[in-house]
């Protein structure tokens, strides 16, 4: 099918006052991440079977068209491993997609794993081979080429052909409600604020650490965030983990003792380091009862690994009982984050609402009888 390239407004409303109409809309798009915290948006792909047109975000400065297509909740969208346009959605435009289902998780819950890339997909139903040599293009450079348009529309061509195959097995399998479910979930995750103040729970090795360096790790993995969000930097671009772990651990008064921390980085320390001891000195006049808890590891309660292998033999037993494939029901990081809430790790019962395994459609499968099978196996 012959692309329609989209540069300038006139025709953009045009195009979407055409698809508002449409039923179906197949959607993609292209961006780069390299030297920056959000991704930048090169070129949106949109096909609802009848066109397919590739919008320059670039030459088109309101796109405020588009994103009411995507909120259009009597449009069903499709997109392919939608994580990443998710992102570009929520940067570009704060659009939130209704009516939205990701493809991937589809063939997910078809017994094709989480993975499968687009290609394969479009291989494995389509019997095509697709060209991925334009993928390393550089999407925000023009002019693009014709090969690389060709390229990008491609992409949603072969998902509006692809997507009734899904549906009509997905539909004789029983799950197209909980890939709808699933795919919500993944949207809502996208597009909850990040809580700077709990990104030090993110970083490698933070249970070393006791409660008054825990507390400076939160201090220095907040101050790091904001500037990464106003320099529109990679976190590691601003200061690299290892050195926020190692000044957070040894909580230097100066520049020199701050050079000689073993694992703090030469240029980190050079570029960043009087920042970071200015933000040393904030932590250091917080309020001790405000310092967070040491972090216990569920890999140290007793008898973890017997636990876990017990756990997922019940898990992998309901997957079978609901024929519904393992990995998507539970996987690894679930699992464990299920038995941090059971063993009440960290305060994690708190925070039952945002353990997956007693949450949405998992909680109406398998969720009592988890719990009910690790209270008998599992004395608190």
């Amino acid at each position: 099918m012959p692309y329609q390239l989209i540069e300038n407004q006139r025709e953009l409303n045009e195009l979407c006052e055409q698809l508002s109409a449409a039923p179906l809309l197949a959607v993609d798009t292209e961006f780069v991440r390299t030297r920056t915290l959000y991704a930048k948006l090169g070129l949106l792909q949109v096909s609802d079977g009848n066109v397919v047109a590739l919008i320059d975000p670039i030459a088109i400065a309101d796109l405020s068209p588009f994103w009411q297509l995507m909120r259009n909740e009597k449009i069903t969208k499709v997109l392919h491993a939608g994580s990443e346009d998710l992102e570009v959605f929520l940067t570009s435009g704060n659009c939130k997609p209704v009516n939205l289902i990701d493809s991937q998780i589809m063939m997910s819950f078809l017994g094709h794993g989480l993975s499968m890339g687009y290609a394969a997909m479009v291989k494995h139903f389509l019997d095509l081979e697709l060209d991925k040599s334009e993928s390393r293009t550089d999407w925000t450079k023009r002019p693009l080429t014709a090969k690389q348009l060709s390229y990008a529309g491609a992409d949603v061509e072969h998902l509006f052909a692809l997507y009734p195959k899904l549906l009509a097995a997905l539909t004789q399998a029983g799950y197209v409600e909980i890939a709808q479910q699933e795919t919500q979930s993944l949207i809502e995750k996208k597009f909850t604020p990040i809580d700077d103040s709990q990104l030090y729970l993110n970083m490698k090795m933070n249970w070393r650490l006791n409660t008054k360096q825990l507390n400076t790790l939160k201090f220095l993995c907040q101050w790091r965030y904001q500037q990464a969000k106003s320099r529109d930097l990679p976190l590691g671009f601003v200061v690299k983990d290892t050195t926020l772990m190692a000044v957070a651990q040894s909580n230097p008064d100066s520049l020199q003792a701050m050079q000689k921390i073993e694992g703090a980085e030469v240029l980190d320390v050079r570029h960043q380091g009087k920042a970071m001891l200015a933000v040393l000195k904030q932590a250091e006049h917080s309020d001790v009862n405000s310092y967070p808890e040491k972090i216990k590891r569920l890999d140290d309660y007793p008898g973890y690994k017997q636990i876990f292998k017990k756990v997922k033999t019940f898990i992998t037993q309901q997957s079978e009982l609901h024929h519904i494939p393992l990995e998507c029901l539970a996987s690894k990081k679930q699992i464990n984050q299920f038995l941090t809430w059971h063993f009440n790790l960290n305060r994690a019962q708190e925070l039952e609402s945002t353990v997956e395994l007693l949450s949405g459609w998992r909680k109406a499968l398998v969720g009592e009888v988890l719990i009910n099978f690790a209270n008998n196996q599992f004395n608190v």
